[in-house]
């Protein structure tokens, strides 16, 4: 961004006013209630989860939490 910008004052044409249709931040920032358990897993499904959570910077725990959600959802009737 070397170059300088210019400001006028032209007329811009015909303008066209958008309404929001964007959600509220409230509806963005939820938070599901969720329960402490505790859980045996085998040592390489955790190592699994730690590698990928790693490389796409984000908590194990979280992965495992949102498999099992999606797990759910498709097998629930």
């Amino acid at each position: 961004m070397k170059k300088k910008i210019t400001y006028t004052d032209e007329p811009m044409g015909d303008v066209r006013v958008v309404h929001d249709f964007l959600p509220p931040p409230e509806e963005l920032a939820f938070q599901e209630e969720t329960i402490k358990v505790t859980l045996q897993l085998s040592r390489s499904s955790v190592d699994f989860f730690k590698k990928e959570a790693q490389i796409h910077n984000t908590p194990y725990q979280r992965m495992i939490r949102h498999l099992l959600d999606e797990y759910t959802a498709r097998h629930t009737r």
